[in-house]
C-alpha cells in the first residue's frame, strides 16, 4: 500500500549571479578652438550612466558611460575653463544555461576619474566605474503533502517560514524639472559641470503595486556674474509605483535599486535651469510563506518504507540597513572650499569565520580658493568597514547609497558625507522532505512489552515514540508533560 502524496509548486527567484565587475577607460580629448591652452589641471569630476543591459546566449552585458569634466587652468592665465568628455564602457557577465531569460538588476558607482596633460591642446582622461550586478531567474520547487493517512501511520510535519524572492523588474521614468536660484546666490554666468544623485526614502508593497518614492539631489557647479566659481544644490522630489504580476499581503517587501540613464542640464534665457534626466528604480518583491513538509514517519502497525528529497529554497535570512558617517582626511585648513563631490567605491567583500566583512572607501573632490584667492583643488580619502554575521553557506551583498550632500566639518576641514547600507543575507536552506510512502502490514508481536520504563536522555518526544512504539501524545499524557522532557528524567511510555 503507498501513501498518496501530492505536488504543490513553490515558486520564487533564484539569484545566478551577483558580484561587482570594475572597468577603466580612457579617452584622448582635444579641446576645441574656442577653448585657451592647458596650464595645469585642476581636477575631474564625473557621472555614471547606464545605457543598457540585456541578458543574452548565456550571458549579460551592462552598458553605459561616465560624463567627464576635467577643469584647468588656462596657460596664460584667466578664469578656470571645463573640458567636457563622454566615456563609454560595457561589461559582461557569463551566466549558466537557464529555461528562461531572467532580471537584471545594476548599481553602478564611480571608483575614480582622473585626468593628466599630454599637450597644451589634449587631455588623457580616465575614468573607473565599478557595476554590482544581480541576476535573477524564475524558479519552481516542488512541495510533497500527504493525502488521507491511514490509522497508526504518524508523520513530523514541520512549518518553515521563509522570506522568498518572489518577483523582479524595473520601472523607467523621467524628471523634467524647471530649476531656479535663491535670490541670495550669484546668478550663473557659465555652467561647468553637473550631477544628480538620486535617493529612495521609502519603498513598499501595496497589495498589486510597488511604490518608492524618493529625491534627487542636482547639483550645479558655474561661474556667477561676478566672476567666481559657485556651486549650488537642488532637492527635486520623484514618487513612481509599478504594477506588479502577483497581489501581496503586509508581509511583502520592496528592494529598490536606483540608477542614473539619462542626464542634460540647460541654462534657461531668464536665468534658471532646466533639468531634464532619467531614472530606473529597478526593483525586487520578497513575501513571506509558511512552508509545510513531512520530514520522518513510522507505524505502530505497518512496517515503512519512504523516499527523501532535499527540498531546497533560496531563503533570505537577514537584511539590515545601516548609515554611517563616511570623514575623509582634514585637508589645508586654508582652503576656502566652494565644491565637494563624494564618490563612494563598492564595498570589497571578505569572510572570516562566520563574519562577512565590507572593506569601505571612497574619496572627495574638493575645489575652491587657496590663501591668495586663486583657484586650487584637494583629494580626501575615506576607508571604513561594516561586518555581518553569516554562515559558511550564506551569501551577503551591500548595496551602498550615498544620503545628502557631502559637506565639510569641524575646524579641521574634514570632509564627510552619510552614507545608507543595505545587507542582505541569502542562503539556501536544504530541508529533508518525505516524497514517497509504502505501507505493509506488520503481525502484532505477542511478546512486546505494553509499558516502558525509559530514562530521558537527549531524544525529543517524537524520537522516543518512534524508538518505542509509542505517540507523543501517549507519554504526555503517561507523564503529564507538556514540553520536551528534562534529561535524565524517568518516563513511562506506554506502547501503542
Amino acid at each position: 500500500m503507498q501513501l498518496q502524496f501530492h505536488k504543490n509548486a513553490v515558486s520564487c527567484l533564484q539569484k545566478i549571479r551577483g558580484d561587482v565587475q570594475y572597468q577603466e577607460q580612457s579617452q584622448e580629448l582635444r579641446l576645441p578652438e574656442d577653448m585657451a591652452d592647458i596650464g595645469s589641471i585642476l581636477g575631474a569630476w564625473g557621472q555614471v550612466l547606464i545605457r543598457g543591459k540585456e541578458w543574452r546566449n548565456g550571458s549579460m552585458t551592462v552598458s553605459g558611460g561616465v560624463m567627464a569634466w576635467t577643469m584647468y587652468l588656462p596657460e596664460e592665465g584667466g578664469d578656470p575653463q571645463t573640458a567636457e568628455a563622454w566615456i563609454p564602457f560595457q561589461m559582461k557577465w557569463e551566466l549558466p544555461d537557464t529555461q528562461y531569460d531572467g532580471v537584471i538588476r545594476v548599481c553602478p558607482l564611480l571608483k575614480s576619474v582622473d585626468a593628466r596633460v599630454t599637450s597644451a591642446r589634449k587631455l588623457m582622461i580616465r575614468a573607473c566605474v565599478g557595476v554590482l550586478t544581480e541576476a535573477t531567474v524564475p524558479t519552481e520547487a516542488e512541495i510533497f503533502t500527504p493525502g488521507e493517512i491511514p490509522n497508526g501511520v504518524h508523520l513530523l510535519e514541520r512549518t518553515y517560514p521563509m522570506l522568498l524572492p518572489k518577483e523582479a523588474g524595473e520601472k523607467a521614468f523621467e524628471l523634467d524639472e524647471d530649476l531656479e536660484l535663491p535670490s541670495s546666490a550669484p546668478k550663473i554666468a557659465k555652467l561647468l559641470r553637473f550631477s544628480l544623485q538620486p535617493e529612495l526614502i521609502d519603498q513598499k508593497v501595496m497589495s498589486s503595486k510597488v511604490v518608492f518614492r524618493g529625491v534627487c539631489l542636482a547639483g550645479v557647479f558655474y561661474t556667477g556674474e561676478d566672476g567666481q566659481l559657485h556651486s549650488w544644490s537642488f532637492e527635486v522630489p520623484f514618487s513612481q509605483y509599478s504594477e506588479l504580476e502577483s497581489d501581496y499581503e503586509q508581509d511583502a517587501t520592496a528592494a529598490v535599486w536606483m540608477a542614473v540613464t539619462a542626464l542634460e542640464m540647460d541654462m534657461l534665457p531668464e536665468g534658471g535651469l532646466r533639468l531634464k534626466a532619467g531614472l530606473t528604480g529597478q526593483y525586487m518583491i520578497s513575501d513571506r510563506e509558511q512552508i509545510r513538509v513531512v520530514e520522518d514517519a513510522y507505524s505502530t502497525a505497518h512496517k515503512l518504507s519512504f523516499e527523501v528529497q532535499q527540498l531546497q529554497l533560496p531563503a533570505i535570512l537577514d537584511v539590515q540597513s545601516q548609515l554611517i558617517h563616511a570623514e575623509g582626511n582634514g585637508i589645508d585648513p586654508q582652503l576656502h572650499p566652494v565644491d565637494i563631490a563624494f564618490y563612494p567605491d563598492q564595498p570589497y567583500m571578505s569572510r572570516t569565520d562566520d563574519d562577512v566583512t565590507g572593506e569601505l572607501s571612497g574619496y572627495y573632490q574638493i575645489l575652491g580658493y587657496d590663501a591668495e584667492g586663486k583657484p586650487a583643488a584637494a583629494v580626501s580619502k575615506w576607508n571604513g568597514k561594516i561586518t555581518h554575521s553569516a554562515c559558511e553557506s550564506c551569501s551577503v551583498t551591500m548595496h551602498l547609497q550615498p544620503s545628502g550632500a557631502a559637506q565639510l566639518l569641524g575646524a579641521g576641514n574634514q570632509p564627510g558625507a552619510d552614507v545608507l547600507i543595505c545587507a542582505v543575507t541569502q542562503g539556501t536552506d536544504t530541508i529533508p522532505m518525505i516524497s514517497a510512502l509504502d505501507l505493509e502490514e506488520r503481525q502484532p508481536d505477542p511478546q512486546r512489552p505494553s509499558l516502558i520504563l525509559r530514562r530521558a536522555g537527549q531524544e525529543s518526544l517524537w524520537q522516543l515514540a518512534k524508538e518505542s512504539g509509542s505517540t507523543e501524545q501517549a507519554i504526555r499524557e503517561a507523564n503529564r508533560i507538556q514540553q520536551e522532557p528534562e534529561p535524565g528524567q524517568m518516563l513511562l511510555i506506554p506502547v501503542v
